[in-house]
């Protein structure tokens, strides 16, 4: 299939710089709605996700642009929807692992202030103007997170997702989490602010009793009920 010459504008320079309007404002809600509605529409009828996440900065012969076609791979294999932010790196290996596949692949991407284009590896796609709205479609739409090694895109997915977990907004909600290596530090870190008392400490235990290091895969799995096989 050849990929579909399809280009992002950039985002203009508006949001998030003071109040505007009042007729500015009704018609950015307005436009907000909108977005979401041509995502239920979009993918209301797409199936169960699992979605991936990682840099947009790996390039195809790098080892977790490797692991992450295979992710889409497996992910295809079990009977779910890859769906990605659409965007290259990450993002575009675990597309690739699932379309080459005969898997179903999507993307969630968003508006920068630069163009930008999707990675080729889609079935369907759709393009939004805010991250607030690509997020809530990203979770509502997902069964499961992989979270592979990213920058702060990545780390927003994240713990935005393990908040609302731990607020029980989301239940029943795995998150793999891939690079044992890589992610050392980020456990340090955690345990850190439990011994200051930032976070409580019973949520830490909670989540490194559910921390389980799977050698088969080299992965590392926090998982809220059961772990994706």
């Amino acid at each position: 299939m050849k990929p579909e010459e399809h280009l992002i504008p950039p985002k203009s320079h508006v949001y998030l710089d003071g109040p505007k309007s009042r007729g500015f404002e009704l018609s950015f809600a307005f436009r907000v709605f909108w977005q979401f509605i041509r995502g239920f529409r979009k993918l209301h009828f797409i199936g169960p996700c699992i979605t991936v996440f990682g840099s947009a900065r790996f390039k195809e012969d790098h080892k977790f642009y490797i692991a992450a076609r295979e992710f889409g791979k497996r992910i295809s294999a079990l009977g779910f929807v890859t769906m990605t932010g659409g965007g290259p790196g990450i993002m575009e290996a675990a597309n690739r692992g699932a379309f080459e596949n005969g898997g179903i692949s999507v993307g969630c991407n968003v508006q920068l202030p630069f163009e930008q284009q999707p990675n080729p590896y889609m079935n369907k796609w759709i393009t939004f103007e805010h991250f607030f709205v690509r997020k809530v479609l990203l979770v509502k739409y997902s069964y499961a997170f992989v979270i592979l090694p990213g920058g702060f895109g990545t780390m927003d997915e994240f713990f935005e997702t393990l908040t609302l977990i731990q607020t029980k907004t989301i239940t029943q909600f795995p998150i793999v989490l891939f690079g044992k290596e890589y992610y050392k530090e980020l456990w340090d870190v955690l345990e850190h602010m439990a011994n200051n008392g930032s976070i409580a400490k019973k949520i830490y235990r909670w989540f490194c009793l559910r921390m389980i290091l799977m050698k088969r895969c080299r992965i590392s799995v926090l998982i809220s009920v059961r772990i994706i096989k």
